[in-house]
């Protein structure tokens, strides 16, 4: 077994490999780039080498460094995490030509699998059904176009060494195809350097089903059942659970045999994924596979109770599989959900900035750990697993924009799907983020969504029910009031606290009251007034409802994450006070209000609103990013839907364009510049 280790990647997965080789007790190096200097995985490491700036293709993407660093530390093998240089066939070969163990398959095995043109054409070879498209390199725009009218569109147009939804456009038509082979060359040079593109028709209503493999130096390979990845968003996942609710035993079975014959075509010695793309017969076709670990890993060793880093790591030091395929259990059900930086409420601009606060919900497993199962005397599953956070940051730390928008996974097993769901709604409900935005409230709606807890979903799902974006009212919550009660049970928990300071002069001190009005902040300060009543003992009356919660809340005056019991049963939610404003969230739902006397309440009704400033003639920025291009010029007429601008963010281009028909008058911001949210780029006449 090795000594020392390199992990060649930051955050998360840096992090996760990091605890695995602790356990086994292996030392770690990390690499860093500028930004990273501070970075969690940094601390974590018993070393750590400084690679170079901040963008990734002058640190993390440079292997002599990554290799001398290796050297430089006597790190006798290197785990490549997930992006960056992990599907690297040079660098692979590379490290291996230098004496270093990689930490993944062999060379030959990306070469064959992880280049998707050659993937495809070596599994149609073995007899594997795929997709049909064209799997050559394609060096034109225009030519692009020419392919996508012979497939028919919609077409898919990939990177061949894509991934993560890098370097990945779907078009329904000429423009679409243009526009999308030239956006996808460009990310997958600049995140891969690699700018092959090919394309591939578009199955409609999909899922996207995938199968964990291992495979180790002695011929064995085994397949660790499916992962169900159909909830996504531009084709980046959202949501992944383990097993899928839609596949039946016989076609689990094939599909894993499947893959499993696929990864002995090509050696495959280590952690892989194969991908499939399965109709709503349970017919599946070969996707691609990714020759790496995959993000989703944890949810298949939630079920499994195998730690895949650890495996990775053995089959790496020559060490056989210690188990058989018959070996492998399948116990409960788990779920994942990506909590990433970036702001569901203005189209899921990244969100970049400093972390306030960081308080994730409390832990009851652990990468690198076997889930804590609870059976019956029979053997069957009544209980355990819980929640586990996988993640690269920490409070006060930064996002930066070099790299992609994930803060953290968040990973629940339960007994079965609605277990699981649940204690997702609830880790969801107690996960604190401040000083960035992320996508949790959109995560609460979509577990909350009848189609999604029914499993009746596939990876149009999200385009289908919030085509239009997301906004607060799709937010669903069944007894909103219980948040207006809420924030008057806290409102009446700071009134007995001011009460109860010391020196207030006789007749003139803080009378706690019972009848109260809750102002519920409302769009454009048409704020609506509901009456309430807190009498003691937590006993919380909300008119004209006339429902009336008992409330036992546990939550510091000064904090976030409140709890408690509401009827009897028990709840988690968020509370915190901006000035007179009480910010209540709970299941995704977010309100604000003032607990005021009826007084005060009518004399807020006078109080003026003062309207935001008018900022259409301006193209604002959506995002903190660079500004990398400005396709206009002042005194140009634009029509709607022209492109004016690319903001890059998060390795990912932005293109923004004209909302309606107009002149440009000024430009405000130049190419190069890094820009702010809402920072003007041009003025419009």
């Amino acid at each position: 077994m090795f000594d020392k280790i390199l992990i060649a990647n930051r955050g998360e997965i840096a992090c996760r490999v990091i605890k695995t080789a602790r356990r086994m007790g292996i030392a770690t190096v990390a690499v860093y780039s500028e930004a990273d200097r501070d970075a969690r995985h940094v601390a974590l490491a018993d070393e750590a080498v400084l690679l170079g700036p901040a963008p990734s293709r002058e640190s993390y993407l440079v292997a002599d460094r990554i290799i001398a660093a290796c050297k430089a530390t006597g790190a006798q093998a290197l785990h490549p995490g997930y992006g960056f240089l992990s599907e690297n066939e040079d660098f692979a070969r590379r490290v291996e030509e230098e004496g270093i163990v990689f930490i993944g398959p062999k060379h030959y095995s990306i070469a064959a699998m992880g280049d998707k043109i050659a993937s495809k054409k070596l599994a149609r070879e073995a007899g594997v059904s795929t997709i049909p498209g064209w799997n050559d390199a394609i060096q034109t725009p225009e030519r692009a176009v020419e392919i996508a009218r012979d497939i028919g569109y919609p077409v898919m147009i990939k990177a061949s060494a894509g991934g993560g939804g890098k370097g990945l456009r779907v078009a329904f038509s000429d423009k679409e195809a243009f526009e999308g082979f030239s956006s996808c060359r460009n990310e997958a040079r600049n995140s891969f350097g690699d700018d092959r593109v090919f394309i591939e028709k578009f199955v409609e209503q999909p899922r996207h089903i995938e199968i964990q493999v291992l495979g180790d130096a002695h011929g064995n390979v085994v397949y660790l059942h499916e992962r169900e990845c159909s909830i996504q968003r531009r084709h980046q996942k959202v949501i992944e659970e383990a097993p899928s609710p839609f596949i039946g035993e016989a076609t689990r079975r094939a599909m894993g045999e499947q893959a499993v014959a696929l990864a002995r075509a090509v050696n495959y010695q280590s952690a892989g994924t194969v991908e499939f793309v399965v109709g709503a017969d349970q017919g599946f076709y070969f996707l691609e596979m990714n020759t790496r670990l995959q993000v989703e890993h944890p949810v298949t060793e939630s079920i499994t109770g195998i730690d895949l880093v650890e495996q990775m790591i053995r089959v790496a030091a020559g060490e056989k599989l210690p188990f058989t395929q018959q070996d492998i259990p399948r116990r409960g059900w788990a779920m994942e959900c990506r909590i990433n930086a970036e702001d569901p409420f203005r189209g899921f601009l990244p969100s970049t900035g400093r972390l306030v606060r960081y308080q994730p919900p409390p832990q009851t497993m652990e990468a690198g750990l076997p889930v804590p199962y609870r059976c019956d005397e029979a053997g069957s599953l009544v209980g355990g697993g819980g929640v586990r956070v996988d993640t690269g940051v920490f409070e006060g730390g930064e996002i930066p924009m070099h790299y992609d928008s994930m803060i953290a996974k968040l990973i629940v097993h339960g007994v079965d799907r609605a277990d699981a769901i649940a204690k997702m709604r609830e880790a969801l409900n107690g996960f604190v983020i401040r000083g960035v935005s992320s996508n949790i409230p959109f995560q609460a709606a979509l577990l909350a969504h009848p189609k999604f807890v029914a499993a009746d979903f596939n990876t149009g799902f999200i385009a289908e029910h919030y085509g239009r974006g997301f906004r607060a009212e799709d937010v669903a919550h069944d007894d909103p009031d219980f948040l207006v009660a809420l924030a008057a049970a806290a409102q009446r928990r700071l009134r007995e606290r001011a009460a109860g300071i010391s020196g207030q002069l006789d007749g003139h001190g803080v009378r706690i009251g019972e009848d109260f009005v809750a102002v519920v902040k409302g769009q454009g300060g048409a704020h609506v007034h509901v009456p309430v009543r807190v009498a003691a003992q937590g006993q919380v009356t909300v008119q004209p409802a006339g429902r009336t919660y008992s409330i036992e809340l546990d939550w510091s005056c000064g904090g976030i994450r409140a709890g408690g019991l509401c009827d009897g049963r028990p709840f988690t939610a968020q509370v915190e006070r901006d000035g007179l404003w009480i910010r209540v969230v709970h299941n995704g739902r977010r309100i604000e209000a003032m607990v005021l006397t009826a007084r005060a309440a009518e004399l807020q009704r006078l109080m003026p609103f003062k309207a935001p400033p008018d900022m259409s003639r301006f193209l604002l920025s959506p995002m903190p990013g660079l500004l990398v291009d400005i396709a206009v010029k002042p005194g140009q007429a634009v029509q709607a839907g022209e492109r004016l601008a690319v903001i890059e963010a998060m390795k990912m281009e932005n293109i923004l364009t004209a909302a309606q028909d107009g002149t440009v008058a000024e430009l405000l911001a130049a190419r190069g510049e890094s820009l702010a949210v809402d920072q003007p780029i041009l003025k419009f006449a």
